[in-house]
């Protein structure tokens, strides 16, 4: 056959037939023409990396980067067109063009939360494979409609929690499942305050930025350099901060924490059926997660995620693990001092009590290759809508019980407020111009 790998894949796609390549077809060298073609929105600084790993699969060819700041935009076409000696790499202020164009089969979103899921369902219409940086959506309403848009139009998501790529998670929550420290009651999770209403003062924008697009469906708010920085900015910037764009460290970090608790709770496609406030009507720390089995997670300050159980506790954090067992710390690396390595004290918890273990969980060593795959296989990424979505809801409402200092009551199947806990506007938001979700 003369048909191409490429035409190959997006033919199989397009059938909906599964499609499991071999190893040597993905990694073998191929023409541009034969490969995945690949656009990024939003160049910022936590695009690069990944923009740096899609560059170097054999499988991928980056055709078209679109960013509302003509800086980024140009430092990102230079960089793809520095890989592929090349001019090719086609440059967007609006994203709607670069998913218009067939020839675009996967696509990167890497914007601030408050666009991941306009652009997001955009692309799935368009018939484009998603990976979606984390929390996948800004409020709990778009939550739902990306993981019904996922469905209707078959395409495959990955959202970018990429913890669950990293084995100290995942050995952590195959250690809860299988009951290693017996009987859970909670779970505590570190992160920083929930997200505060935008206050920053008017400064004057230099050329170059699209602020309009920028803001997109949320307010037009006075500009201010430290939502959107100049430049090639080394820093996260800290639009994240504000409800209006982000949900600050609880949908920033909580994404990422909450994502574990969900994991290691065994609550994938589930999720919390009650919120609680912190006791105090001001406070940022305190507020839970409570499930129907009466267990519960709270934010709190602490060492990342932290499952108690009846026979013992599980720490995990990047970088760092502990496993405490019959009241013996059995495994344990926390800093430098500790001697050993984090990997070490891993495999040590790994091979004493998993060997034989009931429950095996997702395995994946690489976040952005774990997409890959599944856009070959058509099977779900490790971090799919289900999972993106369930935690993106799990921040939102923890986010929202501090907000308005209310309990609020969840029915975790339906995805919808029960009994009368809470107030259904806490779920979305007022969306600006034609960017309605």
């Amino acid at each position: 056959m003369t048909l191409s790998r490429r035409n190959f894949v997006r033919s199989s796609l397009i059938a909906g037939v599964p499609l499991v390549l071999p190893g040597s077809i993905w990694g073998a060298k191929v023409n541009p023409n034969d490969k995945m073609a690949m656009g990024f929105v939003g160049v910022g600084k936590q695009s690069r990396g990944l923009l740096n790993y899609f560059l170097h699969q054999d499988s991928v060819q980056v055709v078209a980067v679109c960013d509302v700041d003509t800086t980024r935009r140009e430092d990102a076409k230079k960089k793809v067109d520095d890989k592929y000696k090349s001019a090719d790499c086609k440059v967007y202020n609006d994203f709607r063009k670069l998913m218009a164009r067939k020839d675009i089969d996967l696509v990167c979103i890497a914007t601030p939360d408050h666009w991941h899921a306009y652009i997001t369902i955009e692309a799935l219409k368009n018939g484009k494979d998603v990976y979606c940086e984390k929390p996948l959506t800004h409020n709990v309403h778009e939550a739902i409609e990306v993981m019904k848009a996922v469905e209707k139009y078959g395409r495959v998501l990955q959202t970018g929690s990429m913890q669950r790529s990293y084995k100290e998670f995942r050995v952590a929550c195959e250690l809860v499942q299988n009951g290693v420290i017996g009987k859970i009651s909670h779970v505590e999770c570190q992160f920083g305050d929930p997200g505060r209403p935008y206050d920053l003062k008017k400064e004057d924008m230099e050329p170059g930025l699209d602020w309009n697009m920028w803001c997109g469906p949320g307010p037009l708010v006075d500009y201010n350099p430290v939502l959107s920085p100049r430049g090639i900015h080394n820093n996260f910037p800290r639009w994240r901060t504000y409800k209006e764009f982000g949900g600050g460290s609880v949908t920033d970090w909580g994404a990422h924490h909450l994502d574990i608790a969900q994991w290691g709770l065994g609550r994938d496609g589930d999720g919390p059926i009650e919120v609680r406030p912190p006791e105090k009507a001001d406070g940022k720390r305190g507020a839970k997660l409570i499930y129907d089995d009466g267990i519960y997670v709270e934010h709190k300050d602490g060492f990342g995620v932290h499952f108690y159980g009846s026979e013992g506790e599980v720490q995990v954090n990047r970088g760092r693990f502990t496993l405490k067992k019959d009241g013996r710390m059995f495994a344990k690396f926390t800093k430098r001092e500790d001697g050993s390595s984090c990997g070490a004290q891993v495999v040590k918890a790994e091979k004493a009590f998993l060997q034989d273990a009931k429950i095996k969980l997702y395995k994946s060593s690489s976040h952005p290759g774990n997409f890959l795959e599944c856009v070959a296989s058509r099977k779900k990424p490790i971090t799919s809508e289900i999972i993106g979505g369930g935690s993106a809801i799990c921040c939102n409402l923890m986010n929202q019980s501090y907000y308005n200092h209310a309990k609020i009551l969840w029915d975790p199947k339906k995805k919808q407020l029960r009994d009368g806990g809470g107030d259904p506007k806490w779920l979305t938001r007022e969306y600006r111009g034609p960017w309605n979700v």
